[in-house]
């Protein structure tokens, strides 16, 4: 597609978002009489849904296939290409959005590299990735535990020193002349009295020079005026040849020695003068006046000292012109010398970050046109093409981006094709554009959500309508379909309708964009009660949010929606706490929470209790976010030490997290520090034996002061603990006491315990009692489905995918019924539908076996292979892939 392209002033046009405190001033009295008459049409103009960028990310057809294909090259692979490897599994499952896999495929990088270059690389990504984590790092000291990742270098140490070939004591040089033992080099007026043999053992040049057939082998006095060497430098050089070391000399003296070695090939004395200069590296601004020179004299040493200080201090140091100008001017030799073999994956961390702080700057466009000069193959063409292709598209410089996105779009990339059709549309060529799309639907099979959803892009009426409907229906997680259905709705002033839609997605996935949208349509119906608490989660989500395509602060919105509803005072917050808490409203709660931590007090064991409910929420990041503040509010240190346990905990290192507990406990007896020793150890020992400490930790718990809320908690876990325990009554007692206090989730647990008592009727009821009491319902559903017949429990289940699709149960009960009738190519198709838009190892594990049973033994492998991509360590999967894997031929 070669077009015109438009000029600035005609290219497509951009609507000015409402300034909300205009509409809001509407609702208060404060504009005019025909301002506020038209205000209907004001609340619906600045609910707008705009389309979603093009994600700057690696999207194959098949991601499955492409695990595979790496877990196979992995297998086989030469060490040294094992790092490489791992950089594309890290892309793959970023274009997943799979946070904690794609952490640990540069984990694996990291580990597996074979260079100093890729572990100063992938280890300065891995801190990166780390950024505010650095506390687990303190945390993890204070318990004798150190991460390696976070540590610079040593990066002489991984070059080996070059030697003379011969010592000076025993070079023997073949000569017929009688030359004198010293010789002395004039430098100006002075003169450097020096050790012929030694000097002449430094490099071939000088050995030639001093014993060879030039004229200065029959002299005694060279003058070495013309050499742009001082008198100083001089004096160590001899100094060097004499005793094979640096000692004591400045930086300065350094650098002109170094050029003074380059000039004469002395490599000995070259390495030694590296490997000084970048011992001597102490800031940002040393590796800033280091780097050039080091470029320029080819010190791989020092460069790659100067590179680590770069890297190590990112993204901030990003923002200083000179790194970038020095990462983005030097050419493919010097990024040799400074990164080795790494080259590529240097780009792709620059590019990266990059991106992240101004995906339009000049700063990345150069680091990924250097990821596009250093892509080997196709595939890291394809990364460096499609992340070119959408730097230019944002910066309008339209005919660059569309030569990026073909040549990603002609490498096997389809997912460049979005780019292409952005391109023509931008041209006016609408048409064009939505063909585009309609030839990428039909030529692969099956399509994605995301090809109908770009495609929604070009066409009105019923035929977008149909298009995100069938967007939705093929990956249920993208939120634009939702969004503009939600809109669309509300614009024909059907507001139930439009609040159900944008519900439909906030109930499994808790995304920023899709809260602004529901804070809008609030606004709209007057609801300023339940606009504020959507606007208060998302702030809590990110506590700097800007809305209106990031026109208005979150928070000054915040402040203008507040004015319109009844203030609450600290009982009320409390009671509306416990109501929300009760009726597993998590974002009700974490609007509360919000809003109590406006105050004074307590604010450890509120930001403790927010970090909770984010977790319910599936929000990791915000919830350590949360759990930190907790620890920096703490008003006491007992109270520190059990927020400290938790941040271990939750990020993998249970011994130490109990270490904290235990810590908590000898300065204070608590609940939280009991509550925590308990929860550890139940989850971390499979061995019943520990079940009586178990339950005598939350024995202790319950003894000590705690809010009801907290109490249930523990009345709840206790009662799973008696259950694995097959004590029945004394499980039975625990729910119910927890459910005095209004612990509405113990309702599963007494369904457990009904059931155990082969009252299936009784279990099915208790967990109807739950789904009619809880706003998050989702799991119930799926708990009661295994309370019912076959019938009931499919109706169930259906109901479990409706309201929130990522939950994997469902697909797996269903294929498996699929199965048992025999129906095995729709039992697969089953799995396959959800595994099209979530990595999940159960459901690649199950297709497998079911692949393997109809004898496709090449699709069973390749599941396994992408199930072990997924997790290396799961020993069903490996044992699957052992037995697979002995009948492939």
């Amino acid at each position: 597609m070669r077009t015109f392209y438009p000029s600035d002033s005609c290219k497509e046009s951009q609507l000015d978002s409402l300034n909300p405190q205009s509409w809001l001033q509407v609702e208060r009295g404060k504009l005019s009489s025909s301002a506020s008459s038209s205000a209907p049409l004001c609340r619906e103009s600045f609910i707008k849904v705009p389309e979603p960028q093009i994600l700057p990310h690696y999207k194959p057809l098949n991601y499955v296939e492409v695990l595979a294909q790496i877990h196979e090259e992995l297998e086989t692979c030469p060490l040294q290409e094992r790092s490489v490897l791992y950089l594309l599994q890290y892309n793959v499952f970023r274009g997943l959005g799979e946070t904690k896999l794609r952490r640990r495929s540069l984990q694996s990088a990291w580990q597996e590299a074979t260079t100093v270059h890729e572990k100063v690389v992938f280890g300065s990504w891995l801190r990166y990735e780390k950024q505010g984590e650095e506390v687990i790092t303190d945390l993890l000291s204070s318990c004798g535990k150190y991460s390696e990742e976070f540590l610079p270098l040593d990066i002489a140490s991984y070059f080996p020193p070059i030697t003379a070939s011969s010592s000076p004591e025993t070079a023997s040089v073949k000569t017929n002349r009688s030359v004198s033992k010293n010789v002395v080099f004039k430098i100006g007026e002075e003169k450097i009295a020096c050790q012929r043999r030694k000097i002449a053992s430094l490099s071939a040049p000088f050995n030639a020079m001093l014993y060879g057939s030039f004229t200065e082998s029959l002299l005694d006095e060279i003058d070495m005026s013309e050499n742009h060497v001082s008198s100083s430098a001089m004096r160590v050089v001899r100094d060097f040849s004499v005793v094979g070391v640096l000692i004591g000399v400045s930086k300065n003296l350094l650098l002109e020695v170094l050029v003074f070695a380059n000039k004469f090939c002395c490599e000995q004395l070259r390495d030694a003068c590296d490997r000084e200069l970048a011992s001597l590296i102490s800031s940002i601004e040393c590796a800033i006046e280091l780097m050039d020179f080091a470029l320029e004299e080819n010190s791989p040493i020092l460069a790659a000292s100067c590179l680590q200080v770069f890297l190590y201090e990112m993204p901030s140091s990003l923002t200083d012109e000179r790194v970038v100008e020095v990462l983005t001017r030097v050419n493919r030799s010097q990024v040799s010398t400074m990164a080795g073999k790494a080259s590529f994956s240097l780009y792709s961390f620059l590019s990266e970050v990059s991106m992240c702080i101004d995906p339009r700057s000049d700063r990345t466009l150069g680091f990924l046109e250097k990821l596009v000069d250093f892509a080997e193959n196709d595939r890291q063409q394809v990364l460096g093409f499609h992340r070119l292709g959408c730097t230019r598209l944002l910066r309008k410089e339209y005919r660059e981006a569309e030569e990026a996105f073909e040549t990603a779009f002609n490498l096997g990339h389809v997912y460049s094709a979005t780019g292409l059709a952005r391109l023509g549309s931008i041209q006016g060529h609408r048409l064009w554009a939505y063909e585009k799309l309609s030839s990428v639907i039909s030529s692969v099979s099956p399509p994605l959500g995301w090809m109908y959803q770009e495609r929604s892009f070009y066409c009105e009426g019923d035929k977008k309508l149909e298009d995100l409907d069938k967007a939705t229906e093929l990956d249920p997680t993208l939120t634009y379909p939702y969004m503009y259905r939600a809109v669309a709705l509300m614009s024909k002033q059907n507001a139930k309708a439009a609040l159900e839609e944008i519900n439909r997605i906030l109930g499994f996935k808790l995304a920023l964009e899709c809260l602004e949208i529901r804070f809008c349509l609030y606004l709209g119906m007057d609801d300023y009660e339940a606009a504020l608490r959507d606007i208060q989660a998302a702030l809590t989500l990110c506590p700097d949010y800007r809305m209106f395509d990031g026109k208005v602060a979150g928070r000054q919105l915040r402040t203008l929606v507040y004015e319109h509803v009844e203030n609450w005072t600290t009982a009320d917050c409390w009671m509306q706490l416990y109501e929300k808490w009760s009726s597993v409203d998590d974002i009700g709660s974490l609007s509360v929470i919000y809003q109590m931590l406006e105050s004074d007090a307590c604010k450890g064991v509120l930001y403790f209790r927010q970090s909770l409910l984010l977790l319910r929420l599936n929000c990791p990041e915000a919830a350590m976010r949360s759990l930190q503040l907790a620890r920096e509010h703490a008003s006491s240190d007992h109270e520190r030490l059990v927020y400290e346990g938790w941040i271990l905990y939750d990020t993998g290192h249970c011994e130490e997290g109990l270490q904290k507990a235990k810590e908590s406990i000898r300065i204070k007896r608590s609940f939280e520090a009991y509550f925590l020793q308990a929860y550890a150890l139940a989850e971390s020992s499979l061995d019943l034996s520990s079940s009586s400490t178990v339950v005598s930790l939350l024995e202790d718990a319950l003894k000590c002061p705690s809010d009801r809320l907290r109490k249930g908690q523990a009345l709840n876990n206790l009662g799973s603990v008696y259950v694995d325990c097959e004590k029945l009554d004394l499980a039975a007692d625990c729910y119910i006491n927890a459910l005095k206090v209004r612990h509405t989730r113990a309702h599963q647990g007494l369904a457990r315990v009904h059931f155990l008592r082969n009252d299936k009727a009784a279990a099915y009821e208790e967990m109807t009692r739950l789904i009619e009491k809880a706003q998050n319902n989702a799991s119930a559903y799926e708990k009661r489905s295994e309370y019912c017949d076959r019938e009931l429990a499919k109706s169930d289940l259906e109901m479990v995918t409706r309201l929130d699709p990522l939950r994997v149960y469902p697909y797996r009960y269903r294929a498996a019924v699929l199965m048992d009738s025999r129906k095995e190519k729709e039992a697969i198709a089953e799995l396959s539908r959800a595994i099209a838009f979530k990595a999940d190892l159960h459901l690649l594990h199950l297709r497998a076996a079911f692949h393997e049973h109809i004898g496709e033994v090449g699709n069973a492998l390749r599941d396994c292979r992408a199930a072990l991509s997924v997790d290396p360590n799961h020993q069903e999967m490996l044992e699957l892939h052992s037995r697979v894997n002995s009948h492939e031929p």
